[in-house]
């Protein structure tokens, strides 16, 4: 005796590359030539769309004027790093042309305070770096989640149930491009980025 087959949804899970949807098949027997006729009508309804972040990031409004503004902090930090490194060269170089007329007393303390200003100077670039990663995660978090207002309020608006990553870091394989809501979320972010500039 066949039972009939039943879909329900258990979980959307969301995963570090994008959303996974699991949907769980109970009492199910199915054709030997795989998905069976009624397990197609039931998923034929249900609305699925997809959308690159990384492509919104290059391509949008917001998502240029953040990366322009990584890039301009980026650059701030690096022009301090390097007066720094100009002048760790100029003391090395002085060193070096002096080292033969200082006294040993004199050329000990010149060494030291130059191992000083080196380990200040390593100690600055790992902070500034750590600094830089934050920013950059701060950002881009700020960006995703403008993004996400975007896309829950479209996928609301079509009647979507699950809105899903795609992009190459993704663990999405196939979609249909009809699928793509990335278009309508440039759209929309760009809009609002506008709007935003005006006021």
């Amino acid at each position: 005796m066949r039972r009939s087959t039943v879909f329900r949804m258990n979980r959307v899970r969301m995963l570090s590359a994008g959303l996974i949807f699991v949907v769980v098949v109970t009492g199910c027997s199915t054709s030997p030539s795989g998905t069976s006729g009624e397990q197609r009508s039931a998923l034929s309804g249900l609305s699925i769309g997809v959308v690159d972040t990384e492509w919104l990031l290059k391509e949008s409004k917001l998502g240029r004027q953040v990366s322009e503004t990584l890039e301009t902090f980026m650059q701030n930090r690096q022009a301090l790093l390097e007066l720094e490194q100009q002048e760790l060269r100029r003391l090395e170089n002085q060193l070096l042309r002096q080292g033969s007329v200082l006294s040993p007393s004199a050329r000990q303390q010149k060494e030291e305070d130059f191992r000083r200003r080196m380990v200040a100077y390593q100690q600055k670039a790992g902070d500034m770096n750590r600094e830089v990663q934050a920013k950059r995660v701060e950002s881009l978090d700020e960006f995703r989640d403008r993004v996400d207002v975007i896309v829950k309020r479209i996928a609301l608006d079509q009647g979507m149930a699950l809105v899903i990553e795609k992009g190459q870091k993704t663990s999405t394989r196939y979609y249909e491009p009809s699928l793509d809501l990335s278009p309508a979320v440039k759209e929309a972010l760009d809009r609002e980025t506008s709007t935003a500039g005006q006021s």
